[in-house]
């Protein structure tokens, strides 16, 4: 609790907080893919840091550059990036629409999950039937996947860039593009979210590819949540929101595992 309190403090020292998820990857598509047919595995032949935006994720990035070049006042004075080619391209593509170039830091890559990578919860199920039974007994939330990471390993390394961002960058603007999971984290650090009413909004609220989530501070010095999941940037544009469809089971038995 007190590390809540540490984080929730020093962070509010940054003017505002941009959190921008990656455009659709060609590894969404191959996940959504696998999941309709059923398939244990995916079907893609990259490293998951290597793993490209689809055409659609590059337009996604596109439109949002441009709405930044356009509507964003004032502009953003840092942009950071996890060093994933998905996320990164991202941040290419908008930094570059307004003079800017991203800075990688490695603590904003996506979740690592282990052995269980590549895999479908069909997939899990048939190699891992003891993980998976572990993972249900444990919760999404703790569960460690071997050699991989849980959601409380990302939430540790978030709460790092937190610390980092008060000391380096207080009173700026800062906008960072990365994954699913690492959002998540990150309002579980900013807003002190406990686990069930986390994996609730995971599961419930959608965070769309290229979907923006900010946070200002305060009159109290506070980051405070201003927008989840923003995409009305993308609308009338001429390309979809896309998201992952949510889980059919509740978080205590859902096992399939995603590729944010």
């Amino acid at each position: 609790m007190l590390t809540d309190v540490g984080a929730r403090t020093t962070s509010a020292q940054v003017e505002s907080l941009v959190l921008v998820r990656h455009g659709e990857s060609v590894g969404n598509l191959a996940d959504a893919q696998a999941r309709r047919a059923g398939a244990g595995r995916l079907e893609l032949g990259t490293r998951d840091p290597d793993t490209p935006l689809s055409e659609r994720g590059e337009r996604q990035a596109t439109v949002l550059a441009r709405h930044v070049a356009k509507a964003e006042r004032p502009r953003p004075d840092v942009m950071m990036s996890s060093p994933y080619l998905r996320a990164a391209s991202t941040a290419r593509i908008v930094a570059e629409a307004v003079g800017m170039a991203p800075v990688w830091d490695e603590r904003l890559r996506e979740r690592d999950l282990g052995v269980f990578d590549g895999l479908t919860g069909v997939g899990i199920r048939e190699s891992y039937p003891e993980e998976a039974d572990r993972r249900t007994r444990l919760g999404k939330f703790y569960y460690r996947p071997p050699g991989g990471e849980s959601w409380t390993d990302v939430a540790l390394r978030v709460r790092h860039v937190l610390l980092d961002l008060a000391q380096a960058h207080a009173g700026r603007r800062v906008w960072i593009f990365t994954h699913q999971a690492v959002i998540m984290s990150f309002r579980l650090a900013l807003e002190g979210l406990d686990e069930t009413t986390l994996l609730d909004v995971d599961r419930t609220q959608p965070l769309g590819n290229c979907s923006v989530t900010r946070y200002r501070r305060g009159s109290d010095g506070q980051l405070e949540l201003e927008s989840f999941a923003d995409t009305r940037h993308l609308e009338g544009a001429a390309v979809e929101e896309t998201h992952e469809e949510a889980a059919e089971e509740p978080p205590a038995l859902e096992v399939h595992e995603r590729r944010g």
